[in-house]
């Protein structure tokens, strides 16, 4: 299309690929405006296709990224949520083999869910969830919860709450230690417990 010295050229274009082990396919709409000064571009149409994976974060985010037309954000959120996901598989694997008896991991190495068991102490479990948050920006962030599964008993012999406080004490943890040495340092109090 040509208006009065500006020229308007739309293009449309399929891609696909993969990002270690999320594969998607991307359509797209370009829109180039050229006048005497400039040429721009701007895409007018996005739609993201992805084969489906048990990562629920990611459908938010694809919807999020289609409303925005918004490749870039797509590509590096993309791969930093990956490389996210990579670093928790390895951390728990590596926990998993070092710590067999103790640890568990309910889905496997995959597994967004490691729980700490106590050899000694029958029925109590603390479960580290390990979700990877992509905010309304894209910024991919690790969130880490710790619960507990507690006798009924044990809870009621805890009066000074240390139970109930774990969850910010574990997070209070997580930001002086980092993330392994402070999953190490739960395991190790659980383990050390049982071996005396």
């Amino acid at each position: 299309m040509t208006e009065k010295s500006i020229k308007k050229v739309l293009q449309r274009h399929r891609l696909s690929g993969d990002c270690h082990m999320i594969t998607f396919q991307l359509e797209f709409q370009l829109l180039e405006i050229q006048n005497e000064e400039s040429l721009s571009s701007v895409i007018t149409d996005l739609s993201i296709i992805m084969e489906p994976t048990e990562y629920s974060e990611l459908s938010e985010f694809v919807s999020r990224a289609e409303e925005r037309r918004d490749l870039f954000m797509f590509f590096r959120s993309l791969h930093f949520f990956v490389e996210w996901c990579e670093y928790r598989k390895r951390t728990f694997k590596r926990f998993k083999e070092k710590y067999p008896e103790a640890v568990h991991l309910s889905e496997g190495a995959s597994s967004s869910c490691m729980g700490i068991r106590s050899p000694s102490r029958p029925g109590f479990e603390l479960v580290i969830v390990w979700r990877i948050q992509i905010d309304e920006e894209g910024k991919v962030l690790p969130k880490l919860d710790l619960l507990t599964k507690v006798p009924l008993q044990a809870l009621e012999l805890d009066k000074n709450g240390v139970i109930e406080t774990a969850p910010l004490s574990f997070r209070t943890l997580l930001g002086v230690l980092g993330i392994e040495a402070t999953l190490e340092s739960l395991i190790k109090s659980l383990h050390t417990e049982a071996s005396n």
